[in-house]
């Protein structure tokens, strides 16, 4: 069921004749280190005949390199006041896919290291792997059992520590994007609630990951009143049952941090009794992305094994389904911390299933060194309007805010091109959720959408705020507790198309390897 990531190996030999083409990333082909001359010469060559050389990418015949063949494929400008690592991992997504179409299957991706971004190498590797993703249900539905779009992605680095390096954190990178695109984007039979706990448990089998799988109704409801009004309708249908799936990884070694993250994870979202009308339903499997993301992340963890790092997640994993029994506006309904919540919206059920999870980690962090709590999920179109639909946001609480955690995420994330936008969480948040009569503590929601609705993804972290109780967690508290809304909304990938795996490589560059890149 879980199949390995794409193989990736290694060669300081840029004419290896184990691989049958050359995938050549740079900005320019006369930057060249002086391992790589052999590369210049054609280049140059081609340039007398082809002025687009540098601009887009180009396939030459070069005999004597693997399959006598180079493709080229030119980052362009990376000094501007805009550009990015993402220049890298862009280009080689593109020679990637015009070496697929020329027929290679051993290509070998040479990326010299750039002396303006220390890891542009990795981001290559890492943008030649997303191209190279197949899809689990293509993988599945092979009569032959073809797991990979190519036999091997090469790697090339001129010394041995820097190959063993790369090829290691590619791979262990790449397969918790695996876990996360085959989660995230398989359509909601394939990864109904069930099926997700399926893929997880044996996802994680044999590794360090604890796996623990709620799907009794009863506790549910009894622990999760929120996320089981949301399951209400879809739980007269045994396949889309609600699962809550819990994780815990547990480093080597007194631990320093506790990370808590609760991920999102409607495997189908109608919008329940406020239904998405007007063909703004289709791609709405993808509200599952921000639960995939912890499951990535947690599959990062069990191969690089960091020490000192505690890791708890909770992926909620239930459809928004419409019917008779599906909960309405205007109910009322009491959440774990004990708060009286009005619907407002059935469409904002993403809150709900991830309120209560979150209560429940800050009950438990309590008794855990330096937690740390999160949420993620893709929660709003007001993300995509207001940064973009490249962009992921994260917003702090006060102890988070003071601590710079907002900012270390958009640091870590512009490492590997993982980006971040900042929001803050402002006094109105608040006000907007704030009970409008004595019969409710909250007000859940409002009934526009996120995107025509002012600071529409800022508001929704308040809501969980509240509604968890971690306002009584705040600066002014004697036990406070740093909290982080990341909203995914923009990043999670489009639709159509493969998701991209964010945040998790901003998340494993803060946490796992801030001291090695």
């Amino acid at each position: 069921m879980c199949s390995s990531a794409q193989p990736v190996d290694w060669t300081n030999d840029i004419k290896n004749q184990k691989y049958d083409g050359i995938v050549l990333v740079a900005q320019s082909h006369e930057d060249l280190p002086s391992e790589l001359d052999c590369l210049k010469a054609p280049l140059q060559d081609y340039s007398s005949v082809d002025s687009g050389v540098g601009k887009e990418v180009v396939v030459l015949s070069v005999p004597g390199l693997p399959g006598n063949r180079m493709v080229f494929a030119p980052t362009g400008p990376v000094n501007r006041d805009y550009d990015d690592v993402r220049r890298f991992s862009d280009a080689a997504a593109n020679g990637i896919q015009r070496a697929l179409k020329a027929g290679m299957q051993r290509p070998l991706l040479v990326c010299p290291p750039h002396k303006d971004y220390n890891n542009s190498t990795l981001v290559a590797a890492l943008g030649a792997l997303q191209a190279l993703y197949m899809p689990l249900e293509v993988r599945e539905g092979n009569i032959d059992p073809i797991n990979h779009k190519v036999v091997v992605l090469g790697l090339w680095a001129a010394q041995e520590t820097q190959g063993t390096k790369l090829v290691e954190l590619a791979d262990a990178l790449e397969s918790g994007r695996l876990a996360c695109r085959d989660i995230g984007g398989s359509d909601p039979e394939r990864m109904a609630a069930p099926r997700v706990a399926d893929y997880v448990q044996e996802l994680f089998k044999d590794s360090p990951v604890q796996v623990e799988v709620v799907s009794d109704l009863k506790v549910l409801e009894k622990e999760y009143p929120c996320l089981a009004a949301v399951n209400r309708c879809a739980n007269s249908v045994p396949r889309h049952q609600a699962r809550v799936i819990k994780l815990q990884y547990s480093g080597e070694g007194p631990i320093q941090k506790t990370l808590m993250l609760v991920g999102k994870g409607i495997t189908y979202d109608t919008g329940g009794a406020d239904i998405k009308a007007g063909g703004v339903m289709a791609g709405m499997h993808r509200d599952k992305c921000g639960a995939a993301a912890v499951a990535g992340f947690f599959q990062i963890l069990a191969k690089l094994k960091p020490q000192h790092l505690k890791v708890v997640g909770s992926m909620a994993m239930v459809r928004n389904s419409v019917g008779a029994d599906c909960y309405v506006a205007d109910e009322l309904m009491v959440s774990r911390a004990g708060r009286r919540v009005r619907v407002g919206n059935t469409d904002a059920e993403g809150r709900m299933v991830m309120v209560d999870l979150l209560c429940e980690m800050k009950e438990k962090a309590a008794g855990e060194t330096s937690p740390q709590l999160f949420t993620i999920a893709t929660l709003t179109g007001h993300a995509i309007r207001a940064m973009g639909p490249n962009y992921s946001i994260i917003m702090d609480n006060g102890p988070a805010h003071r601590s710079g955690n907002a900012a270390q995420w958009q640091k870590a994330g512009d490492v590997l091109g993982d980006v971040f936008e900042v929001s803050s969480i402002r006094r109105e948040d608040y006000d907007f959720h704030k009970g409008k009569s004595e019969y409710e503590d909250i007000l859940q929601c409002n009934n526009l959408p996120s995107s025509g609705t002012p600071r529409g993804h800022q508001t929704p972290a308040a809501f969980l705020i509240m509604t968890s109780g971690l306002d009584k967690h705040g600066v002014d508290s004697d036990t406070p507790l740093p909290y982080s809304h990341i909203d995914i909304a923009g990043s999670s990938g489009p639709f159509p198309g493969v998701p991209t795996g964010a945040p998790i490589l901003a998340m494993a560059t803060n946490y796992i390897l801030s001291d090695s890149l």
